[in-house]
């Protein structure tokens, strides 16, 4: 008897023991336990720790309440400027309601995700391009009230999206480099002039200040020289104004002059004492040189030349010569 009291108590041990493993749970921290008893969903959800239920009867189901990261395929579509785009995305969600995201979805993180794809090209069709790529924290915000508005119904809250990168073709990318390149050509050329201007008035200022006292531009003349000899170069280039070449221009005409006027007087003094020594009137003396010589040129050759000289007298003609007949 006490033999078979003994055996029946081991035997309720044993069940008791199955039965208590069979019936034990644990919800961790970050999780809430859904109880399905018989099909029908228990009101109470269980919170984290241990819990209990009936084994055969109740069906529990763990629910993550984190913040869950989807990536978004690649979407292709085209914006409303007609330029095809490739663009992908990441969703961060998490579950608010357990109860609602195991009784009214099948898969809660297939159902945000079909949906972020979906809302993802309506985005893409909405949207110019070049929102796409300088607007984008509009089109999140726009992005994630899409799918956040059927996803409530879920139980689950939409916390951010985030486009993370957008693929144009080869073609827009070159498009795009050259109008960037020009719009910064523009504004090189811009500046450039800008400078071009302020610097012409402040260069303008310092030749009005330097007109007053010409010694100043002397003064910066050396400056320069000094500033160029200071990088030790083989070749030294001396700026030269452009005044001390018109003025030695000026002097080089003038000395040229006085030049010619001394040799003029040089020459009508000679003629003078050739003339007084000869007896000839002054007036002959005074003739140019250039008229004396086409005269001489043009004298005919009958006429016998006159040798000018102390106490000389001209020559007779050829004609005038007395004829010598052949003696015998």
């Amino acid at each position: 008897m006490v033999e078979e009291l003994v055996q029946a108590a081991v035997g309720l041990g044993f069940a008791g023991a199955v039965y208590l493993m069979a019936a034990a749970r644990v919800v961790k921290q970050y999780e809430r336990g859904v109880v399905l008893r018989l099909g029908r969903l228990r009101s109470a959800v269980r919170g984290p720790g241990f819990t209990m239920i009936i084994p055969a009867i109740d069906r529990m189901h763990k629910v993550n309440m984190q913040i869950v990261t989807v990536p978004v395929p690649a979407q292709e579509g085209i914006t409303r400027d007609n330029v095809t785009v490739r663009v992908d995305a990441v969703v961060y969600f998490k579950v608010v309601d357990a109860a609602d995201a195991i009784i009214r979805v099948e898969d809660y993180r297939f159902a945000v995700s079909q949906m972020a794809q979906t809302s993802l090209r309506s985005i893409i069709g909405k949207s110019e391009l070049d929102d796409l790529l300088s607007n984008r924290e509009k089109l999140n915000q726009g992005l994630a009230l899409m799918i956040d508005s059927p996803a409530i119904g879920w139980g689950v809250n939409v916390d951010r999206v985030e486009i993370k990168d957008v693929s144009l073709p080869e073609t827009m990318k070159r498009s795009m480099a050259r109008q960037a390149e020009a719009t910064r050509d523009r504004r090189a050329r811009v500046i450039n002039a800008d400078a071009e201007l302020q610097a012409s008035k402040k260069l303008a200022e310092a030749a009005a200040a330097m007109s007053d006292q010409p010694a100043a531009l002397q003064l910066r003349l050396l400056q320069t020289v000094v500033a160029v000899a200071a990088e030790k170069n083989s070749t030294l280039v001396l700026p030269f104004p452009v005044e001390l070449l018109r003025f030695l221009e000026r002097s080089g005409l003038e000395s040229k002059a006085q030049t010619e006027l001394a040799e003029a007087a040089a020459a009508r003094e000679r003629l003078t004492r050739a003339s007084a020594d000869s007896g000839e009137p002054a007036a002959a003396e005074e003739q140019p040189p250039a008229e004396a010589h086409s005269g001489a040129e043009e004298r005919p050759a009958a006429e016998a030349p006159r040798v000018e000289g102390a106490g000389s007298e001209p020559l007779p003609a050829l004609e005038e010569l007395p004829k010598v007949e052949n003696l015998p």
